[in-house]
């Protein structure tokens, strides 16, 4: 775990999913420190009529390049590691896409463990990843 859902405008540039779910998964591996092979992700394109959004919210404001991503995961991390995370995969993000850091909409939902989980088979793996 994690599950990422990447939500993307239609229309930017062939490279540009790809290259969110690098900046994405890159962040994850870093500040949640998941295992490399902890790879799931769905990633959609929305065309403008498929999304809402107002042109600005808290003092930012937002563009047609809007781009939602949402990550369920364990439980555990701390306010800091949630602040690099986003940091970091909205600067990846920028730095690689024609999506600014403004555009970049991050909603993490946490769950407790791993009896939320089912990695296949229909059963609940043990995570050893996780236990300290």
């Amino acid at each position: 775990m994690p599950f990422v859902r990447i939500t993307l405008p239609s229309g930017l540039s062939p490279e540009t999913p790809e290259a969110v779910s690098r900046a994405v998964h890159s962040s994850l591996i870093q500040e949640f420190r998941i295992p490399a092979a902890d790879y799931f992700q769905v990633i959609e394109l929305l065309s403008p009529a498929e999304k809402r959004f107002p042109p600005s919210y808290l003092g930012i404001e937002h563009t047609d390049r809007i781009t939602f991503i949402h990550i369920t995961a364990a439980q555990g991390r701390t306010a800091e590691q949630k602040k690099r995370l986003y940091a970091g995969i909205a600067s990846g993000i920028a730095s690689t896409t024609q999506i600014p850091r403004e555009d970049v909409i991050i909603i993490l939902v946490e769950n407790n463990g791993a009896e939320n989980w089912s990695f296949g088979r229909g059963e609940i793996q043990e995570m050893k990843h996780l236990k300290s």
